[in-house]
């Protein structure tokens, strides 16, 4: 049973709390309001802003799965708000319909105390959905670059060969890996359409991907050590641990160098010098 107005005060109190720069849209000038507006909530939802309005207005119909769904993403609910908001619509939840990309408090404070060891937390397909100082030195300032160009798999297919995957020493390995992972994260949601997106713009622009596509394998083995090759500091070679977050279906990525070795000491010069680029010219 649909409970109306829970359903449309929880709605409201969600669509209150996000700003449009964490959906990617522009504040502008003249917004009243806190959070986003209602047509832009349907907007993202995939729905009429009519339809929208009478969800928050009690009067609307019951929710099917699609439109719970598209608003599951449009108000960037974590898995908890997720079934709350199916139960109140009357709509038991049943599997998420896509990876998660909440990182949990706890493990962005671990990050935080890793100083001496580049971290990060990459989504089921491979989104880079958080990281510390020292990753960002190592590999790139995530902070500055859009969430679609965060994703490693699409960068070691996809991106410009002269950047492409920080210049690490195993970029073969890493590739046919993640695409084992990526064809399992695939059979996990089949329903998610930005899985699916990706996928596509894959296959459709990489023969490499749809090579080893094809191959329909989904068992990996763990990558445990590689050496990037940094513009500033030159070559740093560490080991690769991966730390499994299975309620988020997410992963730790820790990067740490063995004492006493010259890779060491390139982690610790950046983690002084940071994302600066000395090696551009002024």
């Amino acid at each position: 049973m649909v409970d109306r107005r829970q359903l449309a005060d929880f709605l409201r109190s969600r669509r209150e709390r996000i700003t449009p720069a964490d959906v990617g849209l522009p504040a502008g000038s003249r917004r009243r309001t806190p959070g986003l507006r209602r047509e832009e909530v349907a907007q993202l939802a995939f729905i009429s802003t009519e339809y929208y309005t009478r969800l928050e207005q009690a009067r609307g119909p019951r929710p099917s799965r699609e439109v719970l769904g598209g608003l599951t993403r449009a108000l960037r609910l974590s898995d908890v708000e997720r079934d709350h908001l199916h139960h109140l619509a009357g709509a038991p939840p049943g599997p998420p319909p896509g990876p998660s990309r909440e990182v949990r408090p706890s493990i962005l404070a671990l990050l935080r105390r890793l100083p001496q060891a580049a971290a990060i937390v990459l989504s089921a397909t491979y989104e880079v959905l958080a990281w510390n100082d020292l990753a960002a030195a190592l590999m790139e300032d995530f902070s500055a670059l859009p969430r679609r160009d965060r994703n490693l798999v699409r960068r070691a297919f996809l991106g410009p060969p002269q950047r492409r995957m920080y210049g690490v020493s195993d970029v073969e390995e890493f590739s046919a890996s993640a695409v084992r992972n990526l064809r399992a994260t695939a059979g996990r949601y089949p329903d998610d359409p930005e899985v699916a997106a990706l996928i596509r713009e894959l296959l459709d622009g990489s023969e490499d991907f749809a090579r080893l596509w094809a191959a329909h394998d989904v068992c990996a083995a763990p990558s445990l050590c590689k050496t990037f090759r940094h513009p500033v500091v030159g070559p740093v070679s560490v080991n690769c641990d991966v730390l499994d977050i299975t309620d988020r279906d997410q992963q730790v990525v820790i990067y740490t160098a063995d004492p006493g070795t010259p890779s060491e000491e390139a982690l610790r010069l950046l983690s002084v010098v940071g994302t600066q680029r000395m090696d551009v010219p002024l």
